[in-house]
């Protein structure tokens, strides 16, 4: 079928081009090319090439031919669409075209958003819509809307809104009848982060003065700094790399899914690897520590000053609803004031960084690994200041332990480690369990900080990530524990999900497929269980059996209790082929090694690492703060960490760390969060 579509639409072509050469060029795709990467070249919109070439969405196929409009011919179209413009005196009739919005059609006709909206009153309620006619006013004449009085013209009302906790710019557009590009055309300080509490103007202009008649009483320090913050908004390119999603990349720009797309129309097809996207500048956080912050070559002995920041610590004991498990927030114990030392062993590399002739900063920029490293200190700086602003007793330690995925500077540094209280690091699975070996006669704690690899069974390392079956075993346990129905949906090509459920979790149904390799509907129905919440396991990458699937278990929601449930990520589910209304009617739930929240002491942290650093901090910069900072409010217990390990559960910023014995030695992590979205469209932790 995909042949005869290939063909008809290369026929397509043929006669086309018969009737448009002046307008188009023929392009040959080469094998990995994307049609982002392709508009870039020809500088168009990936809208235009698909309004010429539909096939073209459902994938590109190496060497067949796109018509690409050219500049020669858009202009052609422009200056033809000006001439069959509507002429009223000295007006013109403009047809909204896609993707147009105030500004572009003001920038165009060189007039003012009042005069436009003057001359269409419309404007203000409905916004700009496709397929509109609007009254384009001649320069230096005045719409007969805004000739009123002066005075009554000053009086516009003035309307603003309070952020509001999980509040988006398309949120509050949508509310009151806006636009995103208007909200940051009236607050440009918003378009970079959208701070709870901040005052966005939706129409009119703020008052002076809070004695004003229309004044409405607000908090008078937030006027000053948004007028001191008002700067010209500038944007980056940024290339989508593998795997990444809509929700990976609104953690890291603070964009929802709206807004990514307001700014890049062509994610309305989805996130593809290799896009180029337009973001705000400032928010991609790959290095935040510059080159003059990398310690010295020796040791690096923590003498950061406290800026007054770090978390908030809350003595108390938390019980979670599920698991009686004890989540403790850890504080220092009275009486706990002898000195702890704790050491980072981190793989800055520092003689291949200043041997290498392309400099430093071309290094960071070009070094994936020491991007990866840079930011995992940063975040441990963050919790060795939080150290010292709660005046814990510990000294700490960075060396560098010079790595590579088979050597280390481990074994030279042997003599600085013996006394430690607790080491973080190497970060290779194999110079971790190396470290571990050479300190296991001196009874010092090794933590991998970073190695998803299964331990080997050494008594004195601990492994702070959950491996990848402890991750799927969670979620099987929270499913038992609420007496679930468990069915499995998983296609053919999943062989390594299918062995380790009929391995690991016995009892689990799987639903039939058809001998097309697709979902056997009737049989799924079957499995499900009226008086039992039922959970169903999909794991495929396939959209048509996803569809059917989901489609199947929303029909079922009628007569049964029915939840979603995925055992590892999966980016087709966070494409446009499916319905993201659809996951949440179905609480999508999955296992996860870090959470998303708002706690207080999580914004604390948050706030101060974009303070110091200029950036928001990223998974490795979170990580390298909780790691840091668990194992040293671990140390001032009163206790070894090995006896805090054994006996208490801790949550940190995103990570939970629950250590456990392994059957044949040494220590894993199986701090798992079961994640799931609520109908309010956010993440909530389900156990």
């Amino acid at each position: 079928m995909k042949y005869y579509l290939t063909l008809l639409s290369f026929v397509f072509f043929i006669s086309t081009s018969a009737f448009s050469q002046e307008k188009v060029v023929k392009y040959k795709v080469s094998s990995g090319e994307t049609i982002n990467q392709i508009a870039q070249k020809f500088k168009v919109t990936p809208f235009d090439i698909y309004q010429l070439n539909p096939d073209a969405r459902t994938g590109l196929v190496p060497n067949s031919v796109l018509l690409i409009p050219t500049k020669n011919g858009d202009a052609k179209k422009e200056v033809s669409e000006t001439k069959t413009a509507a002429v009223s005196g000295k007006e013109i009739i403009h047809e909204v075209q896609p993707k147009e919005t105030f500004y572009s059609i003001e920038k165009k006709y060189g007039i003012s958003d009042e005069a436009l909206k003057a001359a269409n009153p419309f404007l203000e309620k409905n916004g700009v819509q496709i397929g509109q006619k609007l009254v384009i006013p001649a320069k230096g004449t005045v719409p007969k809307a805004a000739t009123k009085p002066a005075k009554e013209k000053g009086s516009e009302k003035y309307v603003y809104h309070d952020v509001q906790a999980k509040e988006t710019k398309y949120s509050i557009a949508k509310q009151y009848n806006t636009t995103v590009e208007d909200l940051e055309k009236r607050n440009p300080e918003i378009v970079s982060s959208l701070p709870v509490g901040y005052r966005v103007t939706i129409k009119g202009t703020a008052p002076k003065t809070e004695t004003s008649a229309s004044a409405v009483p607000a908090k008078t320090e937030e006027p000053k700094k948004a007028a001191e913050s008002k700067k010209a908004v500038s944007y980056m390119e940024y290339q989508v790399k593998p795997k990444e999603t809509f929700y990976s990349l609104g953690r890291v720009f603070h964009l929802s899914q709206e807004e990514l797309v307001a700014l890049n129309p062509s994610l309305s097809e989805g996130v593809k690897e290799g896009m180029v996207l337009k973001v705000p500048a400032g928010y991609i956080a790959p290095a935040p520590i510059v080159a003059a912050q990398v310690p010295t070559e020796k040791t690096a002995e923590s003498s950061v000053n406290s800026n007054g920041g770090g978390i908030k610590i809350i003595d108390k004991v938390k019980s979670t609803e599920n698991d009686n498990v004890e989540v403790v927030e850890l504080t220092k114990k009275r009486g706990a004031n002898e000195r702890k030392k704790v050491v980072l062993l981190l793989p800055f590399n520092l003689a291949k960084v200043q041997s290498d002739t392309s400099g430093t900063a071309n290094r960071i920029k070009s070094d994936k690994f020491l991007n990866m490293t840079l930011d995992f200190y940063s975040g441990a700086m963050m919790a060795i200041d939080s150290a010292k602003t709660l005046k814990l007793p510990i000294d700490v330690a960075i060396y560098d332990s010079q790595e590579t995925k088979t050597t280390s500077n481990v074994s030279n540094l042997t003599n600085k480690l013996q006394d430690a209280d607790a080491v973080i690091g190497p970060f290779y699975q194999n110079n971790a369990e190396s470290t571990a070996n050479t300190l296991r006669l001196y009874n010092v704690p090794v933590i991998s900080p970073l190695s998803k690899d299964s331990a080997n069974p050494i008594e004195n390392l601990y492994q702070s990530i959950p491996a990848g079956d402890v991750i799927k075993n969670s979620i099987f346990d929270y499913m038992r524990s609420k007496n679930g129905n468990i069915v499995a949906v998983v296609d053919k090509k999943k062989e390594s999900i299918i062995n380790y459920i009929k391995q690991n979790q016995r009892g689990v149904a799987f639903a039939s497929l058809t001998e097309t390799g697709g979902i056997d509907v009737a049989n799924l129905k079957s499995l499900l269980m009226p008086n039992r919440m039922n959970y169903v396991v999909m794991e495929t990458a396939n959209t048509a059996m996803i569809k059917t699937t989901i489609k199947a278990l929303i029909d079922s929601q009628k007569t049964c209790q029915v939840q979603l449930v995925i055992l590892e990520p999966n980016s087709t589910l966070d494409t446009d082929e499916i319905s993201f209304d659809n996951l949440v009617k179905l609480k999508l739930m999955y296992p996860s090694v870090t959470r998303e929240s708002d706690e207080q002491n999580v914004l604390i942290f948050e706030k101060q690492y974009r303070l110091k650093n200029k950036v928001n901090p990223n998974t490795y910069a979170t990580r390298g703060f909780d790691v840091t900072f668990d194992t040293m409010m671990r140390l001032v217990q009163g206790k070894t960490f090995q006896e805090t390990a054994d006996l208490m559960t801790t949550q940190q910023v995103d990570n939970k760390f629950q250590y456990y014995r392994k059957e044949d030695g040494g220590h894993a992590n199986k701090g798992v969060y079961i994640l799931y979205y609520d109908s309010d469209l956010t993440l909530k932790v389900a156990n």
